[in-house]
């Protein structure tokens, strides 16, 4: 199957094993939730039905802090869906305190561990060039 789009996580590259799943779930579930990616249900040969996925492959890269902060910038002056997650946010533990602690932060001042992008594919491999995927 053929996309118009495409979806990138881009992870800070000095995170630890359980950082990386945790934030990418996080960033995930920010596109899946709000983008119209999702399929149908699966069933297997016996009738029974687990959750639907999304329909899109989505591509894991790792970059330096500086980098994760370029490319948001970048991203957000090209109008793409960008999900964020901060380093705070490993020490909140629900959804109004995630908010909060982003809120303080100024957009060039946000300590990214990684970030969750949704654009054009020409548009989108353009802004990733370089950036090497996840390993």
């Amino acid at each position: 199957m053929n996309f118009e789009t495409k979806i990138k996580i881009v992870l800070r590259e000095d995170l630890e094993p359980w950082q990386e799943l945790n934030v990418t779930a996080f960033l995930m579930s920010g596109i899946a939730g709000t983008q119209n990616i999702i399929g149908d249900p699966y069933k297997d040969k016996n009738g029974v039905q687990y959750l639907p996925m999304s329909q899109q492959p989505i591509m894991i890269h790792t970059a330096s802090k500086e980098a994760l902060k370029t490319l948001l910038q970048k991203a957000k002056e090209k109008e793409m869906e960008v999900a964020i997650y901060t380093k705070e946010l490993f020490d909140t533990f629900n959804d109004a305190d995630n908010r909060a602690m982003v809120k303080k932060y100024d957009t060039e001042d946000l300590n990214l561990v990684g970030i969750g992008i949704r654009g054009k594919k020409n548009s989108l491999d353009r802004l990733t060039k370089g950036i090497p995927l996840h390993k």
